[in-house]
């Protein structure tokens, strides 16, 4: 009964959130920083980007993956459903409503031009979240290796994007495993 206000809070937060969120959800991070980190204070930067690098490495829309992890972590799996449902309950009312009437506009030129307006809006803000995603979460060297060369695999030889986030997730371990051992022989 306890938990009834902050379900609420999650749901109504994330369906705002869902409701003016357009690109996906690299798109949505500056939003998710004012709205959940700023604002309710819900969680830490670093938590974000660590939502945000497991949603983006599991199956499903990054948003709603993020959504999951923000509302588990304010009230459980109750919570997690909550704010899922708060998520997507924009985006399936939106477009069940463009379903319903885009054949019938399609093919004006005002629609199309305002298609393209959007889409270089959401070019834009997306640039804007990876070079501050960037600057957040590339601290080292390494880091910077690691961020040339998947850029590289994917952008000049098609390499599949699941394929550079296992990679990185399989450096991640080998760095640390290493690190480890030398603090260890280090020690010794």
């Amino acid at each position: 009964m306890k938990n009834i206000p902050i379900l609420f809070d999650l749901y109504f937060s994330l369906a705002k959130i869902g409701s003016v969120t357009f690109g996906g959800g690299m798109a949505m991070m500056p939003i998710l920083q004012r709205e959940l980190i700023e604002k309710k204070k819900w969680m830490t930067e670093d938590e974000l980007l660590d939502y945000y690098a497991i949603g983006q490495s599991t199956p499903g829309i990054i948003a709603v993956n993020v959504a999951t992890f923000v509302g588990f972590k304010q009230a459980g799996i109750i919570g997690g459903i909550v704010a899922t449902l708060g998520m997507i309950t924009p985006s399936v009312i939106i477009i069940s409503l463009i379903a319903r009437f885009i054949s019938s506009v399609d093919h004006l030129p005002l629609a199309q031009k305002a298609l393209r307006g959007i889409n270089v809006s959401v070019a834009a803000l997306l640039t804007s979240v990876v070079f501050q995603f960037s600057k957040k979460t590339v601290k080292s060297i390494l880091g910077f290796l690691c961020l040339a060369v998947s850029f590289a695999a994917i952008w000049f030889f098609k390499v599949p994007s699941y394929w550079m986030i296992v990679a990185g997730a399989m450096t991640g371990v080998i760095v640390s495993v290493l690190s480890q051992k030398m603090k260890k022989r280090d020690d010794k």
